[in-house]
């Protein structure tokens, strides 16, 4: 079958920046919706007509995907607005970061805490592939027809690169997939 709007393919793939170093490598399939939202638009363009078996190479520019680095999204916050228990990588939605931190913080970002000091918090915003070009090379493990869920849904239950937001103040798996 060829991939064409919608079905859903399940892809591997590895994942580098433009220096080779290796950034993430997905060897079990996961399905993704094309025609939906799982993907992302220069990907899902690169795969229209390919068949499983397949193998797509593509560089992804950062406005192509996860968007320049936005130093506004930096925030250096006092740590004495967090838990005691606040760990690097615990995950905070902008619009539950706790009373007293920067009113202009982007409610709708999702801020990692990357650096803790005595007196501060620095919490992140960007996706943490914003600002880098990407090498990807996939491999389509099979495509099949769409169900009418999914398409209803928009995703085959995946996103490409997500970071799904965890409860406030709870730590949890930053990776890609």
């Amino acid at each position: 079958m060829e991939i064409k709007q919608p079905c859903v393919v399940a892809l591997t793939w590895t994942l580098k920046d433009t220096l080779g170093e290796e950034l993430d490598v997905l060897d079990e399939a996961v399905e993704f919706l094309v025609g939906g939202a799982d993907l992302l638009d220069v990907i899902e363009a690169a795969l229209l007509g390919h068949q499983a078996g397949g193998k797509v190479e593509l560089q992804i520019e950062p406005e192509q995907g996860f968007g320049d680095f936005n130093e506004q999204l930096v925030l250096l916050e006092p740590r004495k607005l967090f838990p005691a228990e606040i760990e690097e990588g615990m995950i905070f939605e902008g619009n539950a970061l706790p009373v007293g931190c920067n009113p202009d913080a982007k409610q709708d970002a999702i801020y990692v805490v990357t650096d803790i000091y005595p007196e501060h918090i620095v919490l992140d915003g960007n996706h943490p592939l914003s600002g880098i070009a990407l090498r990807l090379n996939l491999t389509i493990e099979s495509v099949r027809d769409a169900t009418p869920e999914e398409i209803k849904a928009g995703s085959a239950g995946t996103g490409f690169f997500k970071i799904q937001a965890l409860p406030e103040g709870t730590s949890g798996d930053r990776t890609l997939h």
